[in-house]
């Protein structure tokens, strides 16, 4: 639910701005918008079909623009995230780009949306470190996962534990949480019997 309100507030804030800035004008005007996904996981095809305009237009045929959703395979890659969004940049000059999925995928792509000037949306990154770049063409649409630390902590303070082991995923997604759960656990004076534990560590 929450991915579809994200894609419906992506496109309506986009269709709002053209539209001022059109002002009278009464021809019909085309803006292409890119999405940079993973085609063929059960989120991406999630997402495509959610991507679906023509209800929305047949609704209100008063509207002059008509937005254009270009779709880009990332190839569950980064490097494949980042070159579907410099595709959509080059060849279709998207004024947006909705993705990616992944806060490592995304880590690549802000740049490329910086250097130049097309806005990125992701409402699926949720790695606290990309806030950290500051990044003014960056947009996140989720809560990222220093919103979580506290759910956890309140949990473990229930049961009454006072160790605990934090197992996690060693790349950005993982990682970017422990600083923030560790901070959480302290406050309830809760210590790691192992500190940080990485999937391919804990046997």
């Amino acid at each position: 639910m929450k991915r579809n309100k994200s894609l419906l507030v992506f496109f309506i804030s986009i269709f709002i701005l053209v539209e001022l800035s059109r002002g009278q004008n009464n021809r019909k005007t085309e803006v292409n918008v890119g999405v940079v996904t993973d085609v063929g996981t059960v989120l991406s095809d999630i997402d495509i079909k959610n991507l679906s305009l023509a209800d929305f237009y047949s609704s209100r045929p008063q509207f002059q623009t008509r937005l254009i959703p270009n779709i880009a395979d990332s190839r569950n890659d980064v490097v494949g995230a980042a070159a579907a969004a410099l595709k959509l940049i080059k060849n279709k000059q998207v004024v947006a780009i909705l993705g990616p999925q992944t806060s490592m995928q995304a880590h690549f792509m802000i740049d490329i949306g910086q250097k130049s000037q097309v806005p990125i949306v992701s409402y699926s990154a949720t790695s606290p470190s990309l806030t950290s770049l500051r990044s003014p063409y960056f947009f996140r649409a989720t809560y990222e996962d220093s919103f979580q630390v506290n759910a956890i902590s309140s949990i473990i303070k229930l049961f009454g534990w006072r160790e605990v082991v934090i197992v996690y995923v060693d790349n950005t997604f993982g990682e970017g949480i422990m600083p923030h759960l560790t901070d959480a656990l302290q406050e309830i004076n809760v210590s790691n019997t192992i500190p940080f534990c990485n999937i391919s560590q804990c046997h």
